[in-house]
């Protein structure tokens, strides 16, 4: 009997060590990106990480940046362009660190710019509006970039108050790691996700959002004319506004007074969606309904080249 019993737990923990093991080198769980509060920015990526999520390699930098360590003294010979943005330019969990928009931007306009380096700096989070990207700015300063380019979406107009509530407290914005990666998957999907009650009401947020947006924007684009930076404003459509019947009513007032505010402002802007409107199957491009896959990256990069160039 106690032989079955010593069989029965050799077996158990080697599955379980099995189980463990797989979950970690295959999928990446036991180590997701972790996150840490501002009282300004709301929340940013902790500082110095790496990892792989489901075999996608993943690097964060001193300054929280998506990107490789960077030097805040800009080389003469080095042109630097620093992309603000949301998950959209972060990439997320399904974006190997090359294929992300600005490692595309990089490797393209590297062989094509008569500068000797070209650095693409990515400051983004998940979820982060203009006022989290202005924030971001005031922090850290634009780093000496020639080009400062802000990429939001539709939904980004309507982006409320930055705030610290989600993390720690919601499972997509982890301020530890969890003992075991076993551990993370039951957390992740087989438990529900409990509410943040003071976070309704910062979503709840009254007032002008698409105006209070539009300022921050403003003000990003008088931070660059500060720091001698060009601006650049890039907005992508979610899939649904692709398309007939295209964006929803809201949507259209929304677009109308970023395009008007972009335009008396002097805002290089440039809108996706007649560039996706004219491409024969955009479903092809997308992820889910907000975020691009690798030939999305690609199409999105290359039209901001254009743009650049």
């Amino acid at each position: 009997m106690k032989t079955l019993l010593m069989v029965f737990v050799v077996v158990v923990v080697g599955l379980f060590v099995a189980i463990e093991l797989g979950l970690r080198s295959l999928f990446g769980f036991g180590k997701p990106l972790i996150y840490i509060g501002d009282e300004q920015i709301g929340y940013l990526l902790a500082p110095n990480q790496s990892t792989r999520r489901l075999g996608n390699r993943i690097e964060v930098n001193e300054y929280s940046m998506r990107s490789a360590p960077v030097q805040k003294l800009l080389q003469p010979s080095t042109l630097r362009i620093l992309l603000l943005g949301d998950s959209i330019a972060n990439g997320g969990w399904w974006t190997d660190q090359q294929n992300t928009i600005s490692s595309l931007m990089m490797a393209s306009l590297g062989s094509k710019s008569n500068y000797q380096q070209v650095e693409v700096l990515n400051a983004s989070a998940n979820s982060w509006g203009p006022r989290n990207e202005l924030a971001y700015l005031q922090r850290f300063g634009s780093f000496q970039a020639q080009v400062i380019l802000l990429l939001i979406n539709t939904d980004d107009l309507f982006a409320t108050a930055p705030t610290s509530l989600p993390v720690g407290r919601d499972r997509n914005y982890p301020d530890r790691k969890p003992p075991l990666a076993i551990v993370e998957v039951l957390q992740r999907y087989l438990f529900k996700q409990k509410p943040i009650p003071e976070l309704e009401a910062v979503q709840k947020e009254a007032g002008d959002r698409v105006g209070i947006n539009l300022e921050a924007i403003g003000r990003i684009k008088n931070f660059a004319q500060e720091n001698k930076s060009k601006f650049i404003l890039a907005m992508t459509p979610l899939l649904r506004e692709i398309g007939e019947p295209g964006p929803r009513d809201y949507e259209i007032v929304a677009r109308k007074r970023l395009s008007d505010f972009a335009q008396s402002q002097q805002i290089t802007y440039i809108d996706f969606l007649p560039e996706l409107n004219a491409i024969k199957n955009p479903k092809s491009l997308y992820q889910d309904n907000i975020h691009f896959n690798f030939k999305g990256n690609q199409l999105v990069s290359e039209v901001i080249e254009r743009s650049l160039l």
